[in-house]
């Protein structure tokens, strides 16, 4: 099988895969990414021709975002070279973070073919690898029942993942954009509460301390703006594909008044 795209969530993703003693090769444009791969006892390619025929494609490129709306330049490339060679009864798997109707949209660029399409997002956070690693629950989605039974077949049977599946590919889709966009509020409306205090002379630790006492209350903690790649970016994405993101939109206010607030504290 092959990871394609070697980052903060393929590297490790490929790594778990070959500890269950799969065949795996993984595949990146960036030398770098190739040579920390390798490094690390990986085989690994920046060249496409290198990589041979596969059952599997796991694709871990990076999603951005590009004037607020998303940029799926590198998974779409991704698909170019893949609609290249034979990809008969092949599982793709798409764990890049994208936007409803995009898995759909591959299937369909690729529907000439006999293959699988599903949507494992990534839940990966580095800075607890062994608790929220690779393997931890995930939401599994697929274009079809065929593919389903073959991605459950895949992550669960074989890569040993516990799995959430949900009726239609689209639902995978949202369940990751949307988490990061609660993720995003709780975020905010903590910033939110600080100032708030702070503005009456209280102690936001206290507050935040006391109020998370009751058992269906946790307010988290309020740090220095709202950071980091995902969870920005899938809050945009859900902005720009509804026009019912108003509370969302709100939030980005808050953080940006949050960080202003913070550097004339500092200043």
């Amino acid at each position: 099988m092959c990871v394609i795209g070697l980052g903060s969530v393929g590297l490790p993703t490929a790594l778990y895969i070959a500890e269950k003693k799969v065949n795996v090769v993984g595949y990146d444009i960036s030398p770098t990414a190739i040579n920390n791969a390798v490094s690390k006892g990986l085989e690994a390619y920046s060249d496409w021709e290198k990589i041979e025929k596969s059952d599997v494609y796991v694709i871990c490129v990076s999603t951005l975002l590009n004037k607020d709306k998303p940029d799926f330049t590198a998974l779409f490339e991704t698909i170019s070279k893949l609609k290249k060679r034979n990809l008969s009864r092949a599982i793709i798997s798409i764990e890049s973070t994208v936007t409803p109707g995009t898995c759909r949209k591959i299937y369909q660029d690729l529907a000439n073919q006999d293959l699988n399409v599903i949507h494992v997002p990534h839940r990966y956070w580095d800075k607890e690898p062994d608790k929220h690693g690779v393997r931890q629950k995930r939401v599994i989605g697929a274009v079809n029942e065929k593919s389903m039974k073959k991605g459950i077949k895949f992550y669960g049977d074989i890569l040993d993942i516990p799995l959430h599946t949900v009726p239609s590919i689209e639902i995978a889709e949202m369940t990751k954009v949307l988490e990061n966009a609660y993720r995003y509020l709780l975020i905010a409306f903590a910033e939110e509460s600080k100032m708030i205090c702070e503005g009456l002379d209280l102690d936001f630790e206290k507050v935040r301390e006391a109020c998370n006492t009751k058992w269906n209350t946790e307010i988290l903690e309020a740090r220095e703006g709202i950071g980091g790649h995902c969870i920005p970016k899938d809050t945009q994405y859900i902005i720009s594909i509804s026009q019912y993101a108003h509370l969302l939109k709100e939030a980005i206010i808050v953080d940006k008044n949050y960080r202003e607030w913070i550097k004339n504290k500092t200043s």
